[in-house]
């Protein structure tokens, strides 16, 4: 037994009360986006399904305010909540964001599409989505356990350790399969870890997050354009801004945990609103609770999680966060998430149910994607905070928009490739990017196009181009 599990005066008493009844034919660890999406798809196979949650149900005590950055749903989620019927359900309750808007320190904006007309994320809230997603799975038959924490698993004898925050007392479970989709911190992948040829490797950003907000104005209207992602990008630091049906506006800064400006240095009220002043004089005049909140809300680190295999033997599997954590900085988190999801269903598919492929083929098959989307999503980090605001940045987002239109069926920018093609996988995605950067890079140097764009010299540059670039796919 687990050491920091014996029993004491002051711990938890164990009680053993495996079940004699039929074991669920899946066991998930957490009822996050991922867990309880996969719910709803297993019950919709007419599988046996059990999920235990550490937390309290949102659905009672409230969402779990202060931690949860708004999140971007774009096409490959979309995909996964259409394979079972859920999307409009789910849409319903998000914002449609058509593009980005720069906010200077001066206060002028500049505005970016996100892809062609009709292209569009949405805006949804992290704590609605999942109290939806929970709903939506004990609709179809899922059993949701809460404030049961797994704190050890035993693949030998196929139990897990439970501590129950209610009773308190420790409880082991049996189970046939188990999933672990309990985020960055996986119980499951801690035991994986401690096997034989596991790979793993974590690396923080030196930056964190709070979480902040801008409510509606005196008559009850958004404060800020509602059909756009607002961004103060501000060198080695940014704070962005997303809304929400209720007319506000969950807005993150993101801030190094060190040096100066930090999270570390940044503490005193006086500094806090002297900072923002001088840094987001138009966000801060939105802002009436804002020194409260920064002091209230606590500070998040950014994390991206590597490891392999997925899968232990055919009985255990990691997905979503377990298995690939990622920086926010691409809104892909929970997209990557939603799509495990539905390339778990189609193994499921093409393999009739035989786990002893569809465990590993998984694995296999999303390690690559996984790698692309967390090397995607570090380097907009950079692309957020640094070049949104260049002009040199933006005509060449403008420029490769025009490639698009006049070559659509060749030439997809990589953004669009990311969020709007859940048919192009995330690591090809990322090295026909790198191909058209080098093009690009050459192209940006071949004439003013600041001067010069949508003539005809800079239309025979690219189609000279364009030449070379298909051969180099």
């Amino acid at each position: 037994m687990n050491p920091n599990i014996q029993a004491s005066d002051s711990a938890p008493k164990e009680k053993n009360t495996q079940s004699t009844q039929q074991l669920p034919d899946f066991t998930l660890i957490g009822a996050g986006l991922v867990g309880s999406l996969l719910a709803v798809y297993l019950r919709k196979r007419g599988f046996a399904v059990d999920v235990h949650e550490r937390r309290p149900d949102p659905r009672v005590v409230g969402a779990y305010a202060g931690r949860s950055i708004n999140l971007a749903l774009s096409a490959r989620g979309i995909e996964a909540l259409k394979k079972v019927g859920i999307d409009r359900e789910v849409l319903g309750t998000g914002m449609p964001m058509k593009g980005r808007i720069m906010h200077s320190t001066s206060g002028a904006t500049t505005e970016q599409a996100y892809g062609k007309e009709g292209e569009q994320i949405y805006s949804v809230s992290r704590g609605g989505l999942n109290q939806t997603l929970m709903s939506l799975a004990e609709r179809e038959g899922a059993r949701l356990h809460f404030e049961e924490k797994c704190i050890q698993v035993d693949p030998i004898q196929k139990q897990i350790v439970l501590e129950q925050a209610q009773a308190p007392t420790i409880r082991k479970q049996a189970y046939q399969r188990l999933i672990g989709t309990d985020g960055a911190y996986s119980a499951l992948r801690d035991y994986m870890m401690r096997s034989d040829r596991f790979d793993y490797s974590q690396d923080y950003l030196p930056h964190g997050y709070k979480e902040l907000s801008i409510p509606p104005t005196a008559d009850g209207s958004f404060a800020l354009s509602p059909d756009s992602l607002h961004i103060w990008p501000r060198g080695t630091y940014m704070m962005i801004a997303l809304p929400n049906p209720d007319r506000t506006f969950t807005c993150t800064l993101f801030f190094p945990f060190e040096g100066n400006p930090s999270f570390n240095s940044l503490k005193d009220p006086n500094d806090i609103f002297g900072f923002f002043q001088q840094q987001f004089p138009d966000a801060l005049a939105l802002m009436p609770d804002l020194v409260d909140e920064y002091l209230r809300n606590p500070t998040s680190s950014l994390v991206t999680v590597r490891c392999a295999p997925w899968n232990l033997d055919s009985d255990h599997l990691l997905m979503g966060d377990a298995a690939h954590a990622i920086v926010p900085f691409y809104g892909q988190g929970m997209n990557c998430g939603f799509e495990d999801v539905r390339v778990f269903d189609e193994l499921i598919d093409e393999h009739h149910e035989r786990w002893d492929f569809i465990f590993p083929a998984f694995s296999a098959h999303r390690k690559a994607n996984a790698d692309a989307i967390a090397d995607l999503a570090k380097a907009n980090f950079i692309e957020m905070r640094d070049k949104v605001a260049d002009p040199d940045f933006l005509l060449r987002k403008r420029i490769e928009a025009r490639i698009n239109q006049m070559y659509p069926n060749r030439w997809t920018p990589l953004y669009s490739m990311v969020t709007f093609r859940p048919d192009i996988p995330y690591h090809t995605a990322l090295n026909r990017g790198k191909v058209q950067d080098t093009w690009m890079d050459q192209l940006m140097k071949e004439g003013d196009w600041h001067q010069n764009f949508g003539t005809k010299a800079m239309d025979d540059a690219i189609a000279r181009g364009m030449e070379t670039y298909t051969e180099s796919l």
